[in-house]
């Protein structure tokens, strides 16, 4: 396990890395100019060259990347702010919080809802149950995100008064930023834990266990759910990657500060550092998450741990020379 865990990190080097290249280029080959957009309309040649100087902008490409790649590695840090002359780590490390939250709120709320919908509309093909779910989920998932957010706003903030439009003040803040990001979560998870149930309830290892008059929630919660879990965990750790690195729209409707609003900003200002770093943890926490998701494939199938571990199958001439 420990081999397959550190074999994994290992080949986060060279997407971490790709990521870092890819952010880099782009930023040098992008046409704005982030020392005249510093220094406003009036600026002298001098004033020009000096800020140039400051920020590193005039040096070669191979220089800049390479000394920007060094930093990370040996300091950890990802530069200073065009704008507001900070360390990008610290932007960074006191935004990331919230987006974090967001997300975790978001996906316990679709999992709490969107698993148990899924498994009775399976259990429950083609009866009224399923039918509601079924257009519920597709009338959800097919709604877009930022559409959504502002009817939410509109009708429980601004006409109902039920709950606040936007900041941070108490746990009612979270309420509708996670409404907006877990519904079309909870359609994606509610189809796709259907779809996963129906193929499992049609296994002949159900009709089996059927036959033996085991009751039918005994089927479901002991041998159903459990050989269903593994698109249902895909999606999970899918939706969550998309959650955080995504939430640049609801973050901005919802005026929360998180990286999905420092990105925006960084992007409007031509703050390359920031973008950089931002662009670079949210591809780190990316790998993080498969790396979750494929542990938990090991947790719930014990073929899928055994290879993690390396456990060879017996061969038919082993078996027989034994």
């Amino acid at each position: 396990m420990l081999k397959y865990i550190v074999t994994r990190v290992l080949w986060c080097i060279p997407v971490l890395f790709g990521a870092c290249l890819i952010i880099f280029a782009i930023s040098y080959i992008d046409p704005g100019d982030p020392v005249a957009a510093l220094l406003g309309g009036s600026y002298t040649q001098e004033q020009y060259d000096t800020m140039a100087e400051e920020l590193g902008v005039n040096r070669p490409f191979g220089v800049r990347f390479g000394t920007y790649i060094m930093n990370i590695v040996t300091k950890g840090d990802f530069g200073t702010s065009y704008t507001t002359k900070r360390s990008v780590s610290i932007e960074i490390t006191s935004r990331f919080g919230v987006t974090m939250q967001l997300a975790v709120i978001s996906i316990i709320i679709a999992v709490a809802f969107g698993l148990p919908s899924g498994i009775i509309s399976a259990t429950r093909q083609y009866s009224w149950v399923d039918r509601i779910v079924t257009v519920a989920s597709l009338f959800f998932a097919s709604m877009p995100g930022f559409w959504l957010a502002l009817m939410l706003m509109l009708a429980l903030a601004l006409n109902w008064k039920l709950l606040p439009a936007s900041g941070l003040g108490n746990w009612k803040n979270w309420v509708l930023p996670a409404m907006s990001s877990g519904l079309a979560f909870i359609a994606t998870l509610t189809r796709m834990t259907r779809s996963s149930m129906l193929d499992v309830v049609r296994q002949d290892y159900i009709r089996t266990a059927r036959a033996k008059g085991l009751d039918e929630k005994t089927i479901i919660m002991k041998h159903g759910i459990k050989n269903a879990l593994i698109p249902i965990i895909t999606t999970i750790g899918f939706q969550f990657g998309i959650l955080v690195s995504g939430s640049v729209i609801v973050e901005t409707i919802f005026s929360l500060p998180g990286l999905g609003t420092l990105m925006m900003s960084a992007i409007n200002n031509r703050d390359y550092p920031v973008i950089q770093g931002c662009v670079i943890v949210l591809a780190a926490l990316i790998c993080a998450i498969n790396l979750i998701v494929d542990l938990a494939y090991g947790f719930v199938d014990p073929r899928i741990m055994d290879q993690m571990r390396g456990v060879r199958k017996k061969s038919k001439k082993e078996a027989t020379a034994l």
